[in-house]
């Protein structure tokens, strides 16, 4: 009896799923794979992004309501399970200087106490391989930075007894594999740019490469391309789905499907943490795992 190869996704808001990794988990869940997005927060602070929606009162006063919708949506389209851990969004602060966090916002837990309920979700769950963002979040959204924070401490907490004992957060399990969420990357970023300026075609991403020049961003290392293109289109209805944030007719959706599939068919991840032997670079989340699942 082989295994179940099982993937974990945790993500700080609803839509999260959608714009980082989702062509990857189709791709595993047509595969077989159980896949299982975990949610922090409820995105109840977000702003509403969709021109269409903006000063729709209903959407306004109910927006926790409607992005656990959204989420339904998403969740089904990409055939995945989720979970919430039911912390409260930070907001992402905006101003010079920064104002404080709101009282009792996900970004201000004790960071040991807010991944015991990650340690739940990974010991229920079991999964071999987990995603998440890097230290800096992705980008610097203080939910984004605090899933990071605790999904680095569940890692290796879903293991630890005394730290979170069995009769409270259920039987110690132990990961194999960390990933972090690169799918923004300047190589990607610019061989899109690249090529569309090739065909005559406008790009979305000159700013985008301006900024990263103003900023010296410093790119990160990417260890493991998955090849996913055919689930592209998955991706896009996914993220569709969270009509709150996302504009059908905004950048996201402003390069060619044929031209994406073409030039950069491909997720990015960067190997954060392995308990397993495996090469660099990889095309599987699973390298050094699925031989023995």
């Amino acid at each position: 009896m082989t295994e179940q190869l099982r993937l974990m996704a945790v993500h700080a808001h609803p839509d999260d799923e959608s714009s980082k990794g989702a062509a990857t988990m189709a791709k595993y869940v047509s595969e077989g794979v159980d896949v299982h997005v975990v949610t922090c927060t409820g995105g109840e602070r977000g702003s509403i992004l969709n021109p269409k929606l903006q000063g729709d009162k209903y959407v306004e006063k109910n927006i926790r309501e409607v992005r656990r919708k959204e989420m339904d949506e998403a969740r089904e389209i990409l055939g995945v399970k989720q979970d919430w851990l039911g912390f409260v969004d930070s907001g992402l602060p905006e101003g010079d200087p920064l104002p404080p966090l709101p009282e009792g916002c996900f970004a201000l837990e004790d960071v040991d106490h807010a991944a015991g309920a990650l340690v739940k979700q990974i010991r229920s769950f079991r999964p071999q391989v987990i995603t998440t963002y890097d230290e800096n979040g992705g980008y610097p959204h203080p939910d984004h930075i605090m899933t990071h924070k605790i999904t680095m401490v569940a890692f290796d907490g879903a293991a630890d007894a005394e730290k979170y004992p069995e009769d409270e957060f259920g039987p110690v399990y132990q990961p194999k594999k960390l990933y972090y969420n690169q799918g923004f990357n300047r190589p990607r970023t610019e061989a899109l740019h690249n090529a569309l300026l090739e065909r005559g075609v406008e790009s979305p991403y000159g700013d985008w490469l301006k900024r990263w020049d103003e900023f010296a961003r410093v790119e990160r290392t990417l260890t493991t391309h998955i090849p996913c293109a055919d689930f592209f289109g998955i991706r896009d209805k996914a993220l569709i789905a969270h009509a709150t944030q996302i504009d059908p007719d905004g950048g996201w959706f402003r390069v060619p499907m044929d031209i994406q599939q073409e030039v950069w068919p491909t997720e990015e991840y960067e190997l954060a943490k392995s308990l397993v032997d495996t090469s660099l670079p990889e095309d599987d989340l699973f390298a050094g795992i699925r031989h023995n699942a």
